[in-house]
């Protein structure tokens, strides 16, 4: 009989111990995928900042050949002509600035 009440008296040792580690186990567990959707989401929002980069970047140089475009000399020659009524300037016209 001392023996039944031993055993008696360590199971509720024992299982407390159990619950204990495996609410470890289960809370470790919960933060390691808590850490793991975090840092798939961390990638998603890098790919998608990546391609916006890229679309940017593009825009960018389009614009850039525009703007170069519209600052060619022949271009603004031909408006200043056709447009604006601007002819060459005559030799007489011309003052020299020292």
């Amino acid at each position: 009989m001392a023996r039944e009440v031993r055993k008696n008296i360590r199971k509720p040792k024992t299982t407390m111990i159990w619950i204990i580690f495996m609410a470890m186990f289960i809370a470790e567990l919960l933060i390691y995928t808590w850490f793991r959707v975090q840092c798939v989401g961390i990638g998603y929002e890098t790919s998608k900042a990546a391609h916006l980069l890229q679309e940017h970047i593009k825009l960018q140089n389009n614009l850039k050949v525009e703007l170069a475009s519209l600052k060619s000399p022949d271009r603004i020659a031909k408006i200043a002509k056709n447009q604006l009524g601007l002819k060459t300037p005559t030799p007489a016209q011309v003052i020299i600035i020292p």
